[in-house]
């Protein structure tokens, strides 16, 4: 598996653009070319003789979220009001991170500035004073700065070795022992294990050091850091959702670190300020959602506005990119109903109608439909039409070939889904994610925002056209992150409901193991993609909002599946996260 995947893609379905006359498509297995038509064949023979079958239903609870609930959030924070005083702060910050000269109290006020949730409003400054840290070439002898500047240095997307650890290792190449008693230090060399990129060893190595150290320093350490550090094991910095480290965060610095008054005033305003702007954008949702009408004319879906907003403000947070945060809410209400339409309640017969609708993508196509299937075409339909009127007001050009390719891709990736069910076919696992990493939903959701986030950016017709070309790897271990965390959440409830098999069962069949053996396997898988997609961020030429839509889809799948099914059961959990990220203001 190890030289399985250190192969990369070869190509990136309708996205990239290229001559490749072998079929590596990922670093798994592929299954050899006369099987895979073998099995094709087999399909498209049975399907044709398959009759509809009785409609099935996953019995989702309805929404928490009512309508009227959301239209009564209200916040007492405005830019017209507080907009002043947050300017205010920010130049305090500004003027911290250009005065302070050593390179370890610079690291520390960068990390401090990301994980408060501000440091978007200085990536120049920061990008300057990390060229200083470079620059200086500062020698670092402890663990806890040394581990700091990799974490921060790679995080931006600086080269820096493994070998700025080994004054920490003996003569054996071990980690030595000695370092136990530095508990901030080996915490922070936890965190930048996680950093860590294929065949890194000192890597790995430092994080089952760290990890064995960190665990043992449990009920011996004083409460905010023994709060940081279970907070760690549970989900390691790289891969938190930026709005809950910063909410999280908020909390801890104003109890350890006094020492930068403007800061927490500043995290604290600029927090309740975002939310305000999410609060404006779910009341307008709403109203779009409403008028949708699929809670009446596909009963049978998730009715989840509030928890797709998740998505859409987890892949990207910032203010200042409102119509790219609402349109992505949209693309992800509508895909998880399809969804719900290909997995639960349309028959065979008519999921190939509706492939062959998308396929053919026009007005005149809906006609073979069903009622309900036309009702969720037509609005496939509006919204990509509305996008393409959006991204040609404001910039007079249009990418939305690549929004219509995507969402055949995904409804091709479904169909074969649902081919597998009705026939009660279980593929092996390579056959299995050389789907499913399509059909999560991945390389639709970055295609979207991307091209939403570049447009309102300003980037330019020619710079988006090469970043969907040639972005693929970091969009395919994205997507195989976001498939692998949304299996290990959702395999209990889909497994009791009889549902298309997951990759816990696609190696348990293919491999007589377990269902804790073949758990602990994909949580393999998942740690050395996310190796894979570190790497892919320091290599990669693509803009740096794609690496980090990238990144911040992987995340907030791994904070929506880390305790279950976050979408599908949603009155636990998730209700507490947007209670938290949306309703409450922090004081």
């Amino acid at each position: 598996m190890e030289q399985l995947l250190a192969a990369s893609p070869c190509t990136f379905s309708s996205i990239v653009v290229t001559n490749c006359s072998t079929n590596l498509f990922s670093p798994w297995r592929r299954p050899g070319r006369a099987r895979v038509v073998r099995r094709l064949t087999i399909l498209s023979n049975l399907s044709s003789y398959l009759q509809p079958c009785r409609r099935r239903s996953a019995n989702y609870h309805p929404s928490v979220w009512e309508p009227a609930l959301i239209e009564s959030f209200t916040t007492p924070f405005s830019y017209e009001v507080h907009g002043p005083r947050l300017e205010d702060l920010k130049n305090q910050a500004r003027n911290l991170l250009e005065h302070v000269q050593d390179p370890c109290s610079t690291l520390k006020l960068i990390d401090s500035l990301q994980r408060l949730g501000v440091s978007y409003h200085f990536g120049k400054e920061i990008a300057e004073a990390l060229d200083n840290v470079i620059s200086t070439k500062t020698v670092v002898d402890d663990l806890y700065t040394t581990s700091l500047m990799f974490r921060i240095l790679r995080e931006h997307g600086y080269p820096i070795s493994t070998d700025v650890f080994d004054k920490f290792r003996g003569g054996d190449s071990k980690f030595m022992q000695s370092l136990g008693s530095d508990a901030a230090g080996i915490l922070n060399l936890y965190e930048a294990s996680h950093l860590g990129m294929h065949r890194e060893d000192v890597m790995e190595e430092a994080k089952e050091f760290s990890a064995k150290h960190l665990k043992s320093f449990l009920g011996k350490l004083d409460c905010d850091l023994a709060m940081q550090v279970q907070q760690s094991l549970q989900a390691p910095l790289r891969w938190r959702m930026p709005r809950t480290e910063a909410m999280n965060y908020i909390h801890a610095y104003q109890n350890h670190d006094t020492s930068h008054s403007a800061l927490i005033e500043l995290a604290k305003l600029d927090y309740n300020l975002v939310q305000a702007v999410y609060q404006q954008e779910l009341r307008e949702l709403a109203s779009w959602w409403g008028a949708l009408g699929f809670k009446e004319k596909m009963s049978f879906s998730r009715d989840r506005l509030m928890e797709n907003y998740i998505w859409a403000m987890g892949i990207v947070f910032e203010p200042q990119l409102s119509k790219c945060r609402t349109n992505l809410t949209k693309f992800v209400c509508i895909l998880t109903a399809i969804d719900d339409m290909y997995d639960v309640y349309g028959t065979l017969p008519e999921l190939e109608l509706f492939t062959k609708a998308v396929n053919q993508w026009g007005i005149t196509a809906m006609k073979d439909l069903p009622e309900y299937m036309g009702a969720c075409y037509l609005a496939l339909l509006d919204f990509v039409n509305d996008l393409e009127l959006l991204i040609l007001k404001d910039h007079g050009s249009n990418t939305t070939g690549y929004i219509k390719d995507e969402w055949k891709k995904l409804c091709q990736s479904y169909l074969t889904e649902a081919r597998w069910f009705y026939n009660g076919y279980t593929p092996d696992l390579d056959e299995y994610l050389e789907n499913a990493w399509t059909s999560v939903g991945g390389p639709a959701a970055i295609v979207h925002a991307y091209t939403l986030q570049a447009r309102l950016d300003g980037g330019k017709s020619e710079s988006v056209d090469h970043s969907l070309k040639h972005g693929g790897e970091l969009i395919y271990w994205s997507s195989l992150i976001t498939r692998l965390s949304n299996d290990l959440g959702t395999c209990k409830a889909e497994s009791a409901r009889g549902d298309t098999a997951k990759s816990t069962e696609c190696y348990m069949a293919e491999a007589g193991a377990s269902k804790e053996e073949a758990i602990e396997h994909v949580r393999r898988l998942l740690s050395r993609s996310w190796k894979k997609l570190n790497e892919e961020s320091l290599k990669s030429s693509m803009p740096r909002s794609m690496m980090k839509m990238c990144l911040n889809m992987a995340r907030t799948s791994h904070c929506l599946y880390q305790h279950g099914d976050g979408i599908g059961t949603s009155s636990g959990a998730t209700k507490d996260l947007l209670m938290s990220l949306i309703v409450q203001t922090i004081n």
